[in-house]
């Protein structure tokens, strides 16, 4: 014998077309695969790299534990990327004297050089992204966004491993 009803002929469906984190969720995905091709084709790196340049080339010298939390990576995905990074000459690590169980990570030279031709590649690719959409539209979706993102942050209760 269930114990569940059967659902009723008026329950609603979902519909995922309509549903709005899924819509967020394909909308990311068509972002990171086309920021991805970019960075991934002319530099060699992939999106959790690319991540951790981008952060280091804002931020200069951060702990992993920091890069993480400003990127929204989990901590494994960030060491990985850091450990590649650093084969490839791209970042170096430095002990925290403070806390000797992390360690500063910054960009090498040639780490840098990556960060300065990606940049105008990514904001020439946002300006393509958001072509035709009218300025007073942008200000008001870039504040939904800043909600959504703040929400989204409360209910999932911290947690980071957004992939973009």
């Amino acid at each position: 014998m269930s114990t569940n009803p059967a659902p009723s002929p008026e329950a609603e469906t979902l519909k995922l077309e309509r549903f709005l984190p899924y819509r967020l969720n394909v909308v990311g995905f068509f972002a990171s695969r086309a920021l991805g091709r970019i960075y991934g084709e002319h530099f060699g790196i992939g999106i959790p790299e690319w991540r951790v340049v981008a952060q280091l080339g804002e931020f200069g010298k951060l702990t992993s534990r920091d890069i993480g939390e400003l990127a929204q990576m989990h901590k494994t995905k960030v060491s990985r990327a850091v450990a590649e990074l650093q084969k490839r000459g791209l970042v170096s690590r430095a002990e925290n004297r403070e806390d000797r169980r992390e360690s500063f990570v910054a960009l090498t030279p040639a780490g840098q050089r990556i960060y300065a031709h990606i940049v105008p590649l990514a904001l020439a690719f946002e300006a393509r992204w958001i072509e035709g959409i009218a300025p007073d539209e942008l200000k008001v979706f870039e504040r939904v966004l800043s909600t959504l993102t703040d929400r989204g942050r409360l209910l999932a209760g911290g947690y980071r491993d957004v992939e973009t």
